[in-house]
């Protein structure tokens, strides 16, 4: 039987011959094609000798090891992954399950140490593959695979992280732990490759790695980020860089969020996944669009793969249930099972969770007393244990970060510390034990799990002050949110945008929270509902900390900070030119150019609002926007039309630019909510489409400058435009969308000399364009403009407004007509009041049809009515 032919065997080790020449491993000295691995593991499978034999490997980052690897999978020997570097968890699986033949990588060989010739175990057909239980070292136990699950694992995970052969992984988790194996077997599964290397993120020579190898993608734990924390990824700059994959533990959601955005600005995306041995590696994921929504969640079932939950009986939460193809056959305690077939059909996670209307799961927590911690499962019992083979009496407790343990009596607690974590594969900062004098129990007497968990907390007790509630200030957010939004309930890991907030409702919401908060978050848009929370209050006098008078310098800033607030940019630039506008209309001033800059403004906000969720999600985000902005606007046209003879029905449908006169006239007057109206659609239509999609998430700020390079030849004449009068936009409003999504001071630069070069060629008339460019850079460089106090409110409202002051105007300012200043002045007052009384009328109105419409619509999701209730 050839090895291709071989029943037991994985098919992507089997056939790696099939991507020719394309490269497959590289290591520091040499690079490989598939060709030349595909040999190298046949003289591998070779050496191994006729007939199926249980064959062990120490499965180090290193060329020989992968090679031994792929040869076992691909011949069909059963395969057992020993821990890497040897030592006491290595000799417990030799000794408990006698291999036949032991594989260890000396230099740049492999050696076989050939135990017996022939078998003494009976071996399944369809085992493949002997792996510890999540990486838990000194247990016999083991995971018994199939070839077909390997393979069917694989698969998925390069489905949905959509891998090519471009792809280039580095192999920054060890291949004896699942996660790090199913970076192997995916990649090699899809024809991309590999970088070979045990080097760490902290290490320069990684980094310089990346960049000449030209890796896509790297496999983190929740203890990888730390270091990148350390090393100030941040800052970095990986042109290269495609993805991260996050699994091995429960990555906080705050940090979720964090890298997710980081991703979003640098061109990668951050793929959360769920996974454990028993199911091959991966049983979830979590879409990179969804991880800033949300981020405490594991997402959606791989590719041919399913969850249930189920009551747990005595608690008021359900386990986590899986189905699919790569569930393992079952467990081995002794090499007796070797022999056994399937045993499992579906896979019980021992974790609780819950599934949300929008699909996506949550784990909530452990059914058993298991943490996981930088990918390696730890049993809290195994930790008791082994402190008590130390003669330590010990309560030990843990989370995703530590495992922590309450000790009795007199000990070296850092000696014992240290070998704890030796004997557990735990980083040495990921062990701490607390000295007590007693064990805390319960009245049962058995040991308060919870109170040996907050001694990780720093063991302060409590000094009588006033206990701090988690959710102080959230009660306020939530009730503003559900307010403006017009949304019944608020949870606290909704946000702003989450919840389906744009720009004609955000100025509302940032007015109220800067009230109810003391002050107004950077990006709070983006900010779950529970981390916005009030700033401190210092009352009475100007005192410094140390208690003395503040200087005369201190009162004056502090006297100056009570006379003026500072205020979003893009509010004060709605209110601010909404008034020029009205009041050179009507000819009480002159000041042209400023409804180009709302045009910037527009797409200031929709690349902050509009560009986050889900493609299906956020397509009918846009509807939502188009239509809030449609409505109001066509009744008025529409009123317009039916009592003056100035406007024609191609105005009532917005489509006076496309099919009206040319050049410059009455009908003309609506152009701005025309021009952004189709906009908005033409933009909504092509972000659609599911590469682009992906083109915009990997690119945003890209983007927002192909907008403006698109409009250049109509804004330099080179194409005639159809809009009357008022030259090309899109432009305005791509800088617009460049200067939100700007993150870097390059970026700014690059769009202010872009503003500076093409503001010019706008109009002829200088003050306009000057008034257009010096608009665009105010919203580029000045996030906050500093308003007085007392003009807060009417700014907010008027901004608020702007868009219903923009088109009730044109019926209002007539009937004032007179040239007597003073009667336009009045012209102006009442515009804007009109403005205002019929955008608080139109949004309330909005509203309560979108809920109505909201309680007729069945509600989206497909969730089963036991595990909604449970969740």
């Amino acid at each position: 039987m050839t090895l291709e032919t071989k029943l037991a065997g994985v098919p992507f080790a089997a056939h790696l011959a099939r991507f020719g020449d394309r490269v497959a491993v590289s290591t520091p000295g040499q690079s490989l094609t598939y060709r030349e691995l595909a040999r190298q593991v046949e003289d591998m499978a070779r050496a191994f000798g006729p007939g199926r034999r249980l064959v062990a490997l120490e499965a180090g980052n290193t060329l020989p090891a992968l090679v031994a690897y792929l040869a076992a999978l691909s011949s069909g020997n059963p395969l057992l992954i020993l821990p890497t570097g040897g030592g006491s968890a290595a000799e417990a699986l030799l000794a408990a399950y006698e291999p036949d033949l032991v594989v260890r990588a000396s230099g740049n060989e492999a050696v076989l140490d050939v135990r017996r010739e022939a078998t003494r175990h009976e071996l399944h057909p369809e085992l493949a593959l002997l792996l510890s239980t999540s990486g838990s070292t000194g247990s016999p136990k083991l995971v018994r695979l199939s070839a077909d699950s390997i393979q069917a694992n694989a698969a998925a995970i390069a489905e949905y992280l959509q891998l090519r052969p471009s792809d280039k992984a580095a192999t920054t988790l060890p291949l004896s732990y699942c996660y790090g194996m199913s970076v192997v077997n995916s990649h090699l599964l899809a024809g991309a490759s590999l970088a070979l290397t045990d080097l760490s993120v902290v290490d320069p020579c990684f980094w310089d790695l990346v960049r000449t190898e030209h890796v896509t993608s790297f496999a983190a734990v929740p203890y990888t980020f730390d270091l990148l924390d350390r090393v100030g990824f941040e800052d970095m700059d990986v042109p290269s860089l495609r993805y991260i994959t996050q699994a091995g533990g429960r990555l906080a959601p705050d940090r979720v969020r964090s890298y997710a955005e980081q991703g979003r600005r640098q061109g990668w995306d951050l793929f959360v996944m769920y996974g454990q041995t028993e199911a091959t590696a991966r049983m979830a994921y979590l879409p990179p669009d969804q991880a800033m929504q949300n981020p405490q969640a594991i997402g959606v079932p791989i590719p041919g793969g399913s969850f249930r939950l189920e009551p747990v009986p005595g608690l008021d939460a359900s386990e986590l249930v899986y189905s699919g193809p790569n569930v393992m056959l079952g467990y081995a305690e002794r090499p007796e099972d070797l022999s056994l077939g399937r045993t499992v059909t579906e896979l019980r996670t021992g974790d609780l969770a819950r599934v949300g209307l929008d699909g996506l799961y949550e784990i909530v927590g452990r059914r058993s007393r298991f943490v996981k911690i930088v990918g390696l499962r730890v049993d809290l019992g195994q930790v008791e244990r082994l402190l008590a083979d130390l003669g330590v009496t010990a309560a030990a407790a843990g989370s995703d970060d530590a495992v922590v343990a309450a000790v009795e009596g007199d000990h070296d607690l850092a000696l014992i510390a240290k070998t704890l974590a030796q004997d557990l594969g735990l980083p040495r900062a990921a062990v701490e034990l607390h000295p007590v004098e007693a064990i805390p129990r319960l009245g049962n007497g058995k040991p308060d799990y919870p109170a040996v968990a907050a001694l990780a907390c720093g063991g302060e007790e409590d000094d009588g002050g006033p206990a701090e509630d988690p959710d102080a200030g959230s009660t306020d957010v939530r009730r503003i949110f559900a307010e403006v939004l017009e949304v019944d309930s608020v949870a606290g890991t909704d946000s702003f945008v989450s919840l389906g907030g744009d720009s004609l409702s955000y100025v509302a919401a940032s007015v109220r929270l800067e009230r109810a908060l003391g002050y107004i978050p950077e990006g709070w848009h983006l900010m779950p509902v529970c981390e916005l929370t009030p700033a401190p209050h210092v009352a009475g006098a100007a005192v410094e900390p140390s208690g003395k008078a503040a200087p005369s310098g201190t009162l004056v800033r502090r006297v100056r900070r009570r006379l003026f607030a500072p205020m979003e940019t893009g509010i004060v630039l709605r209110a601010v030119a909404i008034i020029a506008i009205v009041s050179t209309h009507i000819g009480f001033f002159h000041w042209q150019g400023t409804a180009h800059v709302l045009m910037a403004v527009a797409g200031y906000n929709f690349a902050r609002f509009q560009l986050s969720g889900a493609r299906a999600e956020r397509f009918r985000r846009h509807l939502r926007s188009i239509a809030r902005i449609v409505v109001p606007s066509v009744a008025v046209i529409a009123l317009a039309f039916a009592v003056t003879d100035k406007y024609a029905l191609h105005n009532v449908f917005l489509l006076n630019a496309l099919v009206g006169p040319e050049g410059w006239s009455d009908y003309s007057r609506f152009w701005f909510v025309e021009v952004l109206v189709h906009i908005l659609i033409g933009l909504a239509l092509v972000l659609a489409v599911p590469a682009v999609d992906r083109l915009l998430r990997r690119w945003p700020w890209a983007f927002g400058m192909a907008l403006v390079a698109v409009d250049l030849p109509l804004l330099f004449g080179l194409v005639e435009s159809r809009y009357p009068g008022q030259g090309p936009v899109l432009w305005l409003f791509g800088l617009g969308w460049a200067a939100a999504a700007s993150r870097t001071l390059w970026q700014r630069w690059a769009v202010t000399v872009l503003a500076v070069l093409v503001a010019p060629a706008s109009f002829d008339d200088p003050y306009r364009s000057g008034t257009i460019l010096a608009g665009c850079l105010i919203l580029l460089w000045l996030p906050t403009l500093r308003v007085p106090r007392g003009l807060h409110r009417v700014t907010a409202l008027l901004a608020s407004a702007s868009l219903y002051i923009y088109v009730t105007h044109w019926l209002v300012y007539p009937l004032f007509d007179s040239d007597n200043p003073l009667d336009k002045g009045l012209a102006v007052l009442a515009s804007l009041a009109c403005g205002v009384l019929y955008w608080a009328a139109a949004t309330r109105a909005m509203g309560l049809a979108e809920r109505w419409l909201k309680r007729r619509s069945p509600s989206r999701g497909t969730v089963e009515p036991a595990a909604a209730q449970r969740s």
